[in-house]
C-alpha cells in the first residue's frame, strides 16, 4: 500500500470514528448548555475558522461566488446544519445518542424516496432497501426508550426523523443547485448560515447561556464538536473523496451508527433492548443495500463543489 493510499484510508478512519462520536459529544453538550444556542455557536465558530483557513491557504478569491452560488450555500446551510443538526441536538435531550445515530442512518433511504418523487427511477434493489429500512425505523420508533437517555419523551425519535428529512432534502439539492467550486468555501458559508439560523431560533425560544451552570464536560464536548466534528472530519471527508471510490467513502453511513452505539454504551450507560437492537440491525442492512445499489459503475470523479449522493451529512 502506497503512502498516499495509506493516508487516504487513515482519513476515512477519521470520518468513521469522529462523525460517529459526535452524537455522544452532543449528548454531553446539552447536559448543561442550551441546545440551539450551543449548536449555533459551534457552527459559527467552525465556519469562521474554516473561512479564515481558506483565505490563508487559497486567498480571498477562493471565497468568491456568484449570487446564485451564495444563495444555494445559504439554503443548504439552513437545511443541513440548522434544520438537520439543530433538531438532532434538541432530540438528544430526550433520546439516547446511539438511537439518534441509528435513526439518522435513514438519510440514504429518504434520499431515494425524494429522488423517486422528483422523477428518478431507483433499481429494485434500492426500493427493497427502502422498504426494509422503513420497517427498521418503525421498530426503532415504537420499540420503547433506551436506558441511559436524558429523557423519554415520545416525540424525541420523531424529531430525529424530521432532522434526517432536512438532511436528505439538503443532500439532494446539492446535486441540483449551482454551488461554488471550492468545497471548503461552500462548507464555511453553510456553517455560518446554519449557525446564525440556530442562534436566532434559540434566542427567540428563550434560550440563554448561563456560564456558571455550564460544566467542564459540556465545554470539552462543545470544543470537540467544533474542532473534530466540524473541521477535522469534514476536511478528511473532502480529502478522501478525491482519493478513494465514492462507494467506499459512502460506507461511513452505516459505520457511524455502530460507532455511536458502542460509545454510548461505554461512556453514557446507554443500554438497548432487543427491539431497538433488532430495529437498528434492520436499518443498517437497508442502508447497506441502498448504498451498494446506488454505487456507480464505473466509479466517476466528484466535480468540485458537488457532494455525492446518497449520504453526505455534515456533523
Amino acid at each position: 500500500m502506497s503512502s498516499k493510499s495509506w493516508f487516504a484510508w487513515a482519513a476515512l478512519g477519521v470520518v468513521y470514528v469522529v462523525w460517529g462520536s459526535t452524537y455522544l459529544a452532543i449528548r454531553f453538550t446539552v447536559e448543561s448548555m442550551p441546545a440551539l444556542l450551543s449548536a449555533g455557536a459551534r457552527f459559527l465558530a467552525a465556519g469562521l475558522v474554516l473561512g479564515a483557513l481558506v483565505v490563508l491557504f487559497a486567498g480571498v478569491k477562493a471565497l468568491r461566488m456568484t449570487k446564485a452560488q451564495f444563495g444555494s450555500a445559504v439554503l443548504i446551510g439552513f437545511l443541513l446544519p440548522a434544520w438537520g443538526n439543530g433538531l438532532v441536538v434538541l432530540a438528544e435531550k430526550h433520546v439516547a445518542s446511539g438511537l439518534a445515530a441509528l435513526l439518522v442512518a435513514s438519510v440514504p433511504i429518504y434520499v431515494v424516496i425524494l429522488r423517486r418523487i422528483w422523477g428518478d427511477r431507483p433499481s429494485r434493489t434500492t426500493l427493497l432497501g427502502v422498504a426494509i429500512g422503513l420497517v427498521g425505523l418503525a421498530v426503532l420508533v415504537f420499540g420503547g426508550p433506551v436506558e441511559g437517555a436524558h429523557g423519554a419523551a415520545w416525540f424525541g425519535p420523531w424529531l430525529v426523523l424530521l432532522a434526517a428529512l432536512g438532511w436528505a432534502v439538503g443532500t439532494v439539492l446539492t446535486t441540483k443547485l449551482p454551488l461554488p467550486s471550492n468545497p471548503f468555501a461552500l462548507s464555511a458559508v453553510e456553517m455560518v448560515a446554519g449557525g446564525v439560523a440556530l442562534a436566532v431560533t434559540g434566542a427567540a425560544m428563550g434560550e440563554r447561556f448561563d456560564l456558571a451552570e455550564i460544566t467542564t464536560g459540556s465545554w470539552a464536548a462543545w470544543i470537540y464538536l467544533v474542532l473534530a466534528g466540524s473541521l477535522l472530519a469534514f476536511s478528511s471527508y473532502v480529502y478522501v473523496l478525491g482519493r478513494l471510490p465514492v462507494s467506499t467513502v459512502a460506507t461511513y453511513a452505516y459505520v457511524n451508527p455502530v460507532i455511536a452505539v458502542l460509545l454510548g454504551f461505554l461512556f453514557a450507560g446507554e443500554r438497548f433492548g432487543l427491539a431497538q437492537l433488532g430495529g437498528g440491525l434492520i436499518v443498517l442492512v437497508a442502508v447497506v443495500l441502498v448504498v451498494r445499489a446506488e454505487r456507480p459503475a464505473p466509479e466517476v470523479s466528484v466535480p468540485a463543489g458537488k457532494i455525492p449522493e446518497p449520504c453526505e451529512v455534515p456533523r
